[in-house]
């Protein structure tokens, strides 16, 4: 087996005798090692097989910057999800869990911890899955050392739910037409083209769903503070303008009014997917 492609020290891409790319994880797999290169398969400890193309190179993406520990880690997880739900998981969640855990470890470190607003609707409404996200807990905890608040089992959970919603959500339809229309707000009051491939796009996108989720089912993000909100505003006004002209759009046509914390988010977000382009 010969290397496609070095991706970090550990991590790298091949190709097999189907044609089809895989994503190939070991420690030091690919030490002082190049395209064209045999892999040593005794360093092989995963094997990472995404059928979206799309998905496995924002994976590829992703992994040429994360810790080994953070992707062990977060595969373990989705590999424990599965196995207790007995279910498909999109493939996606490899890409949008590990880029989360990876951020929420960094946060952690810096005593910067993000409350959950839906902590106790995750408790209430993804059982199962909330039960997964507790013991993902325990497992970052065994393989980083760092101990993430309950507040991330919560967070972990959501992404679950959304690689199962992905298959199943009967409002599907809907929800992307929600997305489509609020990236197009944002694209025409900024004059832009989305860079679809960043990953700051990609995590608006994942916001938006399950923005427009929480919509159709007439729930909302509870507003527990307006002082973050005040000073995101205040540091990011043209997003929050942008912000604003959404808030708008929504109340008018889907009588949803938007709390200080979905105002916040959605800001951040803009603010981020903008300096992107």
């Amino acid at each position: 087996m010969k290397i496609a492609k070095v991706i970090n020290n550990n991590v790298i891409s091949v190709v097999n005798e189907q044609g089809k790319e895989l994503v190939v994880m070991g420690r030091g797999l690919a030490f002082q090692k190049k395209s064209g290169d045999d892999v040593d398969e005794a360093r092989i400890e995963k094997v990472f097989t995404l059928d979206n193309k799309d998905v496995s190179e924002k994976f590829k993406t992703l992994l040429y910057d994360i810790p080994i520990e953070c992707m062990e880690v977060s595969e373990e997880i989705i590999s424990y999800a599965k196995l207790q739900l007995g279910k498909k998981l999109n493939d996606s969640i490899y890409v949008s869990l590990t880029d989360h855990i990876n951020f929420a470890i960094q946060r952690n470190r810096k005593g910067l911890d993000i409350k959950n607003a839906l902590l106790w609707e995750t408790k209430r409404l993804y059982k199962d899955e909330f039960a997964i996200g507790k013991e993902a807990l325990v497992m970052v905890k065994n393989k980083t050392g760092v101990s993430l608040p309950e507040d991330e089992a919560g967070f972990i959970a959501l992404h679950i739910v959304n690689a199962e919603l992905n298959e199943e959500m009967p409002n599907i339809i809907n929800i992307t037409k929600v997305m489509q229309e609020i990236l197009s707000i944002v694209k025409y009051h900024f004059k832009i083209e989305f860079n679809e491939e960043s990953l700051h796009y990609y995590r608006f996108v994942t916001h938006l769903k399950f923005f427009a989720q929480r919509l159709f089912n007439g729930t909302h993000m509870e507003s527990q503070d307006d002082f973050l909100l005040d000073t995101v505003k205040e540091k990011y006004h043209r997003a929050y303008e942008c912000t604003k002209k959404i808030q708008t759009y929504i109340e008018r046509e889907y009588e949803h009014k938007l709390t200080s914390d979905e105002l916040l988010y959605l800001t951040i977000h803009i603010e981020r997917v903008v300096k992107q382009v």
